[in-house]
């Protein structure tokens, strides 16, 4: 037996793997793990909630590398289910650490509270969303289980579940010689050779190639080389709305979001005018297609996923992503033409104007040239996401949302994680008044950690996107006073505006406050709607042929 105590032994790989902190909320059935937390180079971050504990740690993975909660049986864990849901959905490494009734107390079968069913029913729920379950009883497997579940979160890119029980966190475990590197992808050098040689050979003799970069870029920590094989190749580049920021948005060849009639002008013509479609790493989902409206030829589309790549009726398995990237860099000649010059971004020419209501186009424009090196934007589901589309942020990896699995409620947490995840950066949240009477109390999170994000609420008084689809007063909902919640929560700046002028006001007090939180309450007119939800929508009647 070894004299590392299980609990020990998780905290210490999980330390080993880059996480210096594990959200959650204590319960009775996890407090021994959070004891040893203490005594440990792990810090627990505390939230309001178990579900932005869990939002926190997918903000915090996507920027770290690996993100992790821990939370108690039953009600702690079936709080995050959803927001783990999501972090799987959308390709973020969270480990999940549950909490558990003792493997001595659950002998014939007993009523113990927060029990819902068998006690197997909990790890059946999570074996849907994870990627790798360990339920953790026998003090002889646990450290082989606890190293299999994090490899497997590190190889797949997505979260996995650990359950403690409470009786074995002191335990000792048995150490095992470490086993073969399960993060070793499958590679077929002959595959990978003919697909880089086609695919460069196409390219060669197209006239007017583009790039597409996708979600799995992020994902697999590929952002430097998709910059390199850029710079090398002097080729036009656009990201998916999901892969948004995997490359420095203000590069002189990053066209913007291409997500079919989402898209600006600029990506959506030279992505549609190209004879040659390099995607790497997309993911064709209804989001990044802007619900099915790309206009593509598939006979012009090479496209490299992780693990395979397909070029026309061609499929090259066993070429990973990372692999197939490097190689083409150095197989593909750069293009001599020089690039026209793509807009930089919505502008807001002559902000602020006196006694003008606030529109969301005219937000995000004055938004944009207020972005500066040091900002990240985290951005929640519903036209704030439609409207961040336009944003341009300085660095890659500086825009998160949950932009597949879009649920709302999202950005405050997340935000919370991927600052503490990266301390340099301070976070621009947009947030739509809804979702932020979801989980926006976990601002009160960001205060007590005295972090200082600018928090951006869209205040139209109800579901903007739901209008959007199909109004009603059931997407109605109370207005609440988001610049006096500095009363409620602590050392909290709120700003109200209703106009330009006094929203200009408030973001430059806002922008000068690098102490305490910042929160504006912008009010807009219901019906305003950001630039891409209208272009949705002109595009939507057309295709439908609809007036209005």
């Amino acid at each position: 037996m070894s004299e590392t105590a299980i609990g020990h032994y998780l905290l210490k790989r999980l330390s080993e793997l880059g996480v210096a902190h594990v959200f959650g909320v204590p319960g009775d059935y996890v407090l021994g793990f959070y004891d040893q937390m203490t005594h440990s180079d792990v810090a627990h971050i505390g939230t309001t909630r178990e579900d932005t504990a869990a939002f926190a740690a997918d903000g915090y993975a996507r920027c770290n590398g690996l993100g992790a909660l821990a939370v108690t049986y039953g009600v702690g864990a079936l709080s995050v289910v959803n927001a783990v849901a999501g972090a799987y959905a959308e390709s973020a490494p969270v480990v999940v650490i549950s909490g558990a009734p003792g493997t001595n107390e659950i002998q014939n079968d007993p009523m113990l509270h927060h029990r819902f069913g068998p006690f197997t029913f909990q790890r059946e729920i999570f074996e849907r969303i994870t990627c790798a379950t360990a339920v953790i009883d026998d003090p002889v497997l646990a450290f082989r289980q606890i190293d299999r579940a994090l490899a497997a979160a590190l190889r797949h890119r997505k979260p996995v579940y650990i359950e403690l029980p409470r009786d074995l966190v002191e335990q000792p475990g048995v150490t095992v010689a470490a086993p073969p590197d399960e993060q070793m992808e499958t590679r077929d050098e002959a595959a990978l050779a003919e697909a880089v040689a086609e695919t460069a050979e196409l390219l060669a003799h197209s006239k007017s190639p583009v790039v597409i970069a996708g979600v799995e870029i992020h994902r697999r920590g590929l952002q430097q080389p998709l910059l390199d094989f850029i710079e090398q190749t002097n080729l036009p580049i656009a990201a998916t709305l999901t892969g948004k920021s995997v490359i420095r948005e203000r590069h002189p060849n990053y066209l913007g979001i291409y997500s079919g009639a989402l898209s600006n002008d600029d990506a959506r013509r030279v992505v549609e005018d190209s004879d040659c479609i390099l995607m790497l790493g997309m993911t064709l989902n209804d989001i990044d297609t802007g619900g099915y409206t790309i206009q593509l030829n598939p006979q012009q589309m090479i496209r490299a996923t992780q693990g395979d790549v397909f070029i026309r009726h061609h499929r090259y398995p066993g070429a990973p992503l990372g692999d197939f990237l490097g190689r083409l860099g150095e197989a593909t000649q750069p293009r001599s033409e020089e690039l026209p010059a793509f807009t930089t971004g919505p502008q807001a020419t002559n902000f602020p104007e006196k006694d003008r209501a606030m529109t969301i186009a005219r937000l995000i424009g004055r938004l944009n040239a207020m972005l500066t090196p040091d900002m990240m934007v985290v951005c929640d589901t519903g036209d704030c996401l439609f409207a961040g589309v336009e944003l341009r942020v300085h660095d890659q990896t500086e825009f998160l949302a949950s932009g597949y699995y879009t649920t709302m409620g999202y950005a405050v947490p997340a935000a919370l994680g991927a600052q503490i995840a990266r301390p340099q950066r301070r976070a621009l949240i947009l947030v739509g008044d809804g979702a932020f009477q979801m989980t926006g109390t976990e601002l009160v999170s960001h205060c007590r950690q005295g972090l200082a994000p600018i928090v951006i609420v869209f205040n139209n008084r109800g579901y903007s996107t739901e209008r959007f689809i199909l109004d009603g007063p059931f997407n109605d909902i109370p207005e609440w006073q988001f610049h006096r919640l500095g009363e409620l929560f602590g050392p909290l700046d709120g700003y109200n505006a209703p106009d330009e002028p006094a929203f200009e006001e408030a973001l430059a007090a806002a922008v000068a406050n690098t102490d305490t939180a910042s929160i504006i309450n912008v009010r807009l007119e219901p019906r305003d709607a950001s630039p891409a939800m209208q272009r949705l929508g002109a595009h939507l009647k057309e295709r439908l042929g609809r007036e209005d």
